[in-house]
Order: C-alpha cells, then structure tokens, then sequence
C-alpha cells in the first residue's frame, strides 16, 4: 500500500518569507515527488457580487478563503486523486473560470498566511511552519514588492497596510504562531531552519517508504 504524501503547512505574515522558505525547501528536493499549494489560489469566487462590493473584499481575513475546497483538495491529494486548483483573477477581484490540474506528489507544501488558522487544515498537517520576521521588514518587503510587480503607489500600500494588513496579522495570523511545530525567524535566509526542514522530511519520507 502506498504511504500517505507528507503535508507541510508554511504560514506568516504578508512579507514574512514564507514563499522563499517554500521555494528554497522544493528546491532542495528537485527530481523529487513534491509540489507547492498556495492557499492565495483559494480566495473565494466572488462572481455573484457587483464589481464595486468585490472592491472591498479583506484578503487577509480568514472568510475570504474557500477552506472547504482547499481541504476537499488536499484529501484528493492525499488519497492520491488529482485535483483542479482554481485561478484567482486579481483584477476582477473574482476567480477566474481557468483552472490548473494538479496531479498528487509524495511532498505537498501548503503555503498561506492563514494556513494554520483552521483547525481542519492543521490536522491535515504531518508538520507546521510559522515563518517569523520583523514587522519593519515585512511591510518594506511588501511595499517594494506591490509598487515593483503591482503598480501600486506607495500611498496607497502604506495605507492598506495601516488599516487593513496590520490589524488582520495582529488579530488572525500571529495568534497561529503557538500552533506551529517550528518558528522560522527571516525567512529564506534562515539556511539553518531550511537544513534541519529538509532533514525532517527526508526522515518522513523515509519511514513511511517502509509503512
């Protein structure tokens, strides 16, 4: 019988590192059976609502994710059945009608920032990540990363930030810190972290080859 693909959960703050902690953790396991889930493709459609009220949609609230299909997908994964990820359109403030069929590895990695606050996902989990960084650094990151690949003026990121980002980390996404089974300061630049990961799941990997 076929052992059951190992799940890790990388959350954190917008800006905190967690796509370079993914990125650097699938790199290290090239050639391997491993792919990356990013819970940012499971906002929910928003289709049925006029443009305008999709404008005021929160993303980094927990209700702005569709966790029902994501844990439906990752059970599909996990038994081994393919599923098809949605799209998420970005400036129709909807999901897209594109989907990505995405076929079942031995590694599945889930990255979010809320990726650790529903308790169903967590017990899904074989292990947790929080990755942590300064909240200075992280709104740097961001406002580099929305004015450089977004067009976005700084303004209106600093001012999304204040009202929006911050109050939802302080509320949502650091309360899961005590829920993660190893904290992760910096990020990608943590290779210590990243050695000892890699170790973890290689260990994983190895005994549930012989289950």
């Amino acid at each position: 019988m076929r052992a059951k693909p190992v799940v890790i959960g990388v959350a954190g703050g917008s800006g905190s590192g967690k796509t370079s902690v993914t990125k650097a953790i699938y790199d290290r396991f090239q050639g391997h059976s491993i792919l990356g889930l990013e819970q940012d493709s499971y906002y929910r459609d928003q289709s049925h609502l006029p443009f305008e009220e999709r404008l005021l949609t929160n993303y980094d609230h927990p209700l702005a994710f569709d966790n029902d299909l994501l844990i439906d997908h990752i059970e599909k994964l996990i038994n081994y059945i393919p599923i098809e990820k949605p799209v998420y359109d970005y400036s129709l403030h909807t999901r897209s009608n594109e989907v990505i069929r995405v076929a079942p590895k031995d590694v599945i990695i889930l990255e979010g920032i809320l990726v650790l606050e529903d308790e169903r996902l967590r017990d899904l989990m074989d292990i947790k990540l929080f990755v942590d960084t300064d909240a200075d650094l992280r709104i740097i990151r961001r406002i580099l990363r929305d004015i450089q690949e977004r067009g976005r003026s700084i303004d209106s990121v600093i001012d999304q930030y204040i009202n929006v980002v911050r109050p939802m980390h302080n509320q949502f996404i650091e309360p899961t810190k005590r829920y993660a089974d190893v904290i992760i300061p910096e990020g990608g630049q943590n290779y210590v972290a990243i050695d000892l990961m890699v170790t973890k799941i290689q260990t994983i990997l190895e005994q549930k080859s012989f289950l």
